[in-house]
């Protein structure tokens, strides 16, 4: 029941703008002593935040067909079947969590993790960044950092405002926590129309070398499209990689914009 709450609160969010919480609340903010479960830390690698693969060199992505379908809003229900067509694939993704959503589901953010996938910060309750206070910004985002690191060790670098609605003062607040804000190229409306078929011609028909692909993982109808998603893109001689990968080897500064591989939205 705790957990349909919770799910039915952050659905409602998203058909409304969501209000901050009064102050930032962190891990050391709670009455009992966090306890976490034992895991490897995963810190970024500061080669990859500067652009570079681990070897020193510019990545693949420079040469290679890559695309990074990246989800938004969970993790829910649906989650854990999508992680298994990904590893059919080998595919690696990119997971815009809601903090809510990370404490009613942890042990699908650890698995995203343990998979090798990308955990990204999507706000916490998905409330529209750029109608709150600074307080509200700062809250939305330092809650939903310490919720993905407490849950699964991993501490995000990224961060998608929900709607992709920002302002200077929500870029400002991103760069003060060192995030960049990773946007979309490519929107199949898969949260608009609940029909498996037509997201999947969408993405196969409008995706590029290099994009950012908007999905939601939220979403049966989004799920059941992934497989014909993978396997057309596939066939196209895609590469499926995580958001950090497919910019290795260019750099991506904090608070600006990035909706593809090599492209800025101007500030």
């Amino acid at each position: 029941m705790k957990r349909l709450v919770a799910a039915l609160a952050v659905l409602a969010a998203l058909a409304a703008c969501g209000q901050a919480p009064d102050r930032v609340h962190t891990s050391a903010d709670a009455d009992a002593p966090v306890v976490v479960r034992p895991m490897v830390f995963r810190e970024p690698d500061p080669d990859m935040r500067r652009g570079l693969g681990p070897d020193g060199r510019p990545d693949l992505c420079a040469r290679a067909k890559c695309v990074a379908l990246t989800f938004d809003d969970g993790p829910m229900e649906h989650t854990e079947r999508l992680l298994e067509m990904l590893a059919r694939y080998d595919a690696k993704a990119t997971f815009f969590v809601v903090g809510q959503m990370v404490e009613e589901f942890p042990e699908v953010v650890r698995k995203e993790v343990e998979q090798g996938h990308e955990i990204a910060n999507h706000s916490w309750n998905h409330a529209n960044l750029a109608s709150l206070s600074a307080d509200g910004v700062t809250a939305q985002i330092q809650r939903t950092q310490d919720a993905i690191l407490q849950h699964s060790g991993y501490r995000s670098v990224l961060l998608r405002p929900p709607y992709g609605s920002s302002n200077a003062q929500v870029a400002k607040i991103a760069a003060s926590f060192g995030l960049p804000e990773i946007i979309w190229a490519v929107d199949p409306l898969d949260w608009r129309d609940r029909n498996s078929s037509l997201i999947a011609r969408r993405v196969l028909s409008q995706t590029g070398k290099g994009d950012v692909v908007l999905l939601h993982d939220i979403h049966a109808s989004t799920v059941d499209a992934v497989p014909r998603i993978l396997e057309g893109l596939a066939a196209k001689g895609f590469k499926f990689v995580t958001v950090s990968t497919l910019f290795a080897g260019t750099e991506l500064k904090p608070g600006h914009q990035y909706r593809e591989r090599h492209a800025a939205v101007a500030r």
